[in-house]
């Protein structure tokens, strides 16, 4: 599975509207700039954003983009099934797929599924605000990775093991 250029975006357009909206609207070539994006591909990510209920536009002076929702209220993986379709690891897994005539018997398919799955419950457990406190908390040099790592007994524990910012999980209890 590789994320596409369009998700990447989505996720970073996002990130920038969370932090730069307030109550307010904010340009999308203003969110173009500062993200490095063509404008019309901006645009064509606010569309899909705003179809979507996502994001809220108004057009005209004093107009723009903002959240609909607060940050933590936006987990990515909802983003990045918009943007992707779909986030399976494998195309027989994917929604709408074509049976494959070797499932009852593939020995690989339980490995993909529990793939999808961790894959999924990650991007779902990471919301805006994550990314826009890591950002923030970066900026100011104190944000560094911590892994957990759960104990060696199974071959299942160490599939789980997740990352954590120590530093976000901070701020987050004194915020």
């Amino acid at each position: 599975m590789v994320i596409s250029s369009k998700g990447r975006y989505a996720l970073r357009v996002m990130v920038d509207l969370a932090e730069h909206g307030g109550d307010g609207y904010v340009s999308m070539r203003d969110v173009a700039r500062r993200q490095e994006i063509s404008d019309k591909y901006a645009g064509q990510i606010m569309t899909l954003l705003s179809r979507a209920g996502l994001v809220d536009g108004v057009t005209g002076k004093g107009g723009g983009y903002r959240l609909t929702r607060r940050p933590e209220e936006y987990p990515l993986g909802e983003i990045l099934r918009l943007t992707e379709g779909s986030l399976a690891p494998v195309a027989c897994l994917e929604e709408g797929a074509h049976p494959c005539d070797r499932a009852a018997r593939c020995r690989t398919l339980p490995v993909w599924n529990r793939l999808g799955q961790l894959i999924g419950d990650y991007l779902d457990s990471v919301t805006l605000r994550d990314l826009g406190l890591y950002e923030a908390l970066s900026q100011r040099g104190t944000v560094y990775w911590h892994w957990q790592q759960p104990g060696p007994e199974t071959l299942a524990q160490a599939a789980k093991a997740q990352v954590y910012l120590t530093s976000v999980n901070a701020l987050a209890e004194t915020g």
